[in-house]
C-alpha cells in the first residue's frame, strides 16, 4: 500500500510488493503465492494467519463475506509481521469510501507497505460507473487511497482498462491461462496481474469437480458478469448451464499438490505476477490443506 523502506532480508518491503503511496508503481508485484482466507470462522483465520505467513505465503487475502467490519483488515495486519494483507474483494457498493480511506490511511501510517485495497463487488446495472465513482471518492477523501494502493477485481475488457488507468493492477477470478495472457497484454507490463486461483485439494476427480461446481455455480447464478466472463473465454451456454467436466476442469484445478502446482505454473507462464490460492473445502481440514499447499508458495 505504501512505499516503505523497511528492510526484510536485504530486500525492501516496497520493492517486494511494488505498491507505493509515495511514488508511482514502476514494476509489477512479482513472484510468490498468496492465500485467500476462505473460511467462515474468523477466530480461526486470526489464529492461522501467522502460521500461513511463516509457511511462505507472501500475501493474505480477505474475501468479501469476511469483511463485516473494516477493522478486520487491520487485525490480520497486526497479527502478522510481513505478509501483504489485502481485500479480495471489498464491495464498492457496501462500504463508505471515506471510512475505507481513513482505515487504510491509518494502516499505512502504522504498518507501511502492509495493506492493499482490492476493490470490486459492484453488483448492479452499471458496475463500471459504480467502481469508477467510488474511486473518485477515494481520490478526494481527506486521506486518499491513491491508484498505487488499490487493485480492481477486473474481468471484462472495460474493467481491465479501468484497472490500468486508475489502479495498480487487476485481481481476476476463474481465469484460464489464455485469459490471463490476454489480460496481461491489455494491462501492459507495468501493472500487477494477480490471479485468484480457486483450487480443490482432493485426489478423487469426481468429488473434486463436485466441490468446484458448487462454487462456480453459485457465482454463475448470483452475478451475471460471470456468465459474460465465461462466454468471453469461449465457453458455450451449454457448458455454463451444465457445469460440465471440461468447463469445471478449465476453471478450477483439482487433484494433488503436484496437479495444482502445474496450474499455478501455467498461470505464471501466461503472465500472472502473483497467484492467490482460494482453497475450496475438499478432502480434509482447510488449515491442513493450506499447509500442504505451502510447498508451492515460493
Amino acid at each position: 500500500m505504501a512505499g516503505s523502506e523497511q528492510q526484510e532480508g536485504g530486500t525492501r518491503v516496497r520493492d517486494r510488493y511494488c505498491v507505493s503511496y509515495r511514488e508511482p508503481m514502476v514494476q509489477p508485484m512479482s513472484g510468490g503465492t498468496g492465500v485467500v482466507l476462505h473460511s467462515e470462522a474468523w477466530a480461526r483465520i486470526l489464529d492461522a494467519a501467522p502460521e500461513l505467513e511463516n509457511l511462505g505465503y507472501s500475501s493474505l487475502w480477505l474475501p468479501g463475506p469476511l469483511l463485516t467490519d473494516l477493522d478486520r483488515i487491520g487485525a490480520v495486519v497486526r497479527t502478522t509481521r510481513r505478509a501483504l494483507v489485502s481485500t479480495a474483494v471489498l464491495p464498492a457498493d457496501q462500504f463508505d469510501a471515506g471510512d475505507v480511506a481513513s482505515s487504510f490511511a491509518a494502516l499505512e501510517r502504522d504498518y507501511p507497505g502492509r495493506a492493499l485495497l482490492g476493490l470490486g463487488g459492484a453488483h448492479g446495472p452499471r458496475p463500471l460507473r459504480t467502481v469508477s465513482d467510488y474511486m473518485d471518492r477515494l481520490d478526494h477523501a481527506d486521506s486518499p487511497v491513491p491508484a498505487a494502493g488499490r487493485v480492481l477485481a477486473a474481468l471484462g475488457p472495460r474493467m481491465l482498462d479501468l484497472a490500468r488507468e486508475r489502479s495498480s493492477g487487476a485481481l481476476p477470478l476463474f481465469t484460464t491461462p489464455e485469459y490471463t495472457a490476454g489480460a496481461r497484454k491489455r494491462l501492459g507490463p507495468d501493472l500487477s496481474l494477480i490471479v485468484q486461483l480457486a483450487v480443490v485439494l482432493d485426489a478423487h476427480p469426481a468429488r473434486g469437480r463436485d466441490t468446484a461446481r458448487e462454487m462456480v455455480g453459485f457465482l454463475r447464478d448470483v452475478e451475471v458478469g460471470y456468465r459474460r466472463h465465461f462466454a468471453r473465454m469461449g465457453f458455450s451456454d451449454a457448458d455454463v448451464a451444465g457445469l460440465n467436466d471440461q468447463f469445471i476442469d478449465a476453471l478450477v484445478p483439482h487433484g494433488d499438490v503436484a496437479a495444482i502446482s502445474r496450474r499455478i505454473d501455467e498461470q505464471r507462464a501466461a503472465g500472472a505476477d502473483h497467484v492467490a490460492l482460494m482453497v475450496l473445502p475438499g478432502d480434509g481440514d482447510l488449515l491442513d490443506q493450506w499447509r500442504s499447499l505451502a510447498q508451492v508458495a515460493t
